[in-house]
């Protein structure tokens, strides 16, 4: 009997235009991952040897790094905040394409070129003091998990960094994108250990990469 491999998808935006990809490389999973109701977060497929967890987008990378889970599926984003060198990530899958940018209110002037810090409210504080110290500036970073847009109005931050599709919550709520920093797009990844030990997933890193040509 083979290992039971688990196979990490996040939830939300890119689970929906993951499903696809997954069937073109020949995995399907049980009817009961697709019940709205359900609160499961394991889930079996059509292949016994591979089971699906479902979980938040920042926890696939976590899981996978940790060989908790051995693949998975997880935008650029996430890779590049944690960097964690146990991650593999040899295909982009072309979907959930966003930009992970800075912005503030539209009122304010941009940041001054000799500034030496700032004060910014993100869910990426590794992506975001890497991205100042690069213009020889201090970040200070505000952790926060959602509702970015509103701590510039509430005086918690000047500046936001966070990801970006049409910029229209910005406009709703005053702000003005002022710089990318990343393209983002979602990425197959794995374990790199598992990689190496299990064939399985070689065939299906190959599979996915088939799927996106």
């Amino acid at each position: 009997m083979p290992q039971k491999l688990i196979f990490a998808i996040p939830k939300g935006r890119i689970l929906d235009e993951a499903l696809p990809l997954l069937r073109a490389a020949g995995i399907e999973p049980a009817p009961d991952f697709f019940d709205e109701k359900s609160r499961a977060l394991t889930f079996a497929t059509n292949r016994p040897e591979l089971s699906i967890i479902r979980v938040r987008a920042f926890d696939v990378a976590t899981f996978v790094a940790y060989g908790a889970a051995h693949i998975g599926i997880v935008g650029s984003d996430v890779i590049d905040e944690f960097a964690f060198s146990e991650l593999y990530a040899p295909v982009d899958l072309g979907i959930g394409r966003c930009r992970l940018s800075l912005a503030s209110p539209a009122s304010s002037p941009p940041i001054p070129a000799n500034a030496s810090h700032v004060r910014v409210a993100t869910k990426y504080p590794a992506t975001t003091r890497a991205f100042f110290a690069r213009q020889g500036i201090q970040a200070e970073c505000i952790k926060l998990n959602g509702a970015m847009e509103i701590a510039p109005l509430l005086g918690l931050a000047p500046h936001i960094v966070d990801l970006v599709s049409t910029g229209r919550t910005l406009v709703e709520n005053g702000l003005e994108e002022r710089a990318v920093i990343s393209e983002v797009s979602a990425r197959l990844i794995a374990n790199r250990a598992a990689f190496k030990l299990e064939p399985a997933i070689p065939a299906m890193v190959e599979a996915f990469r088939q799927a996106v040509a």
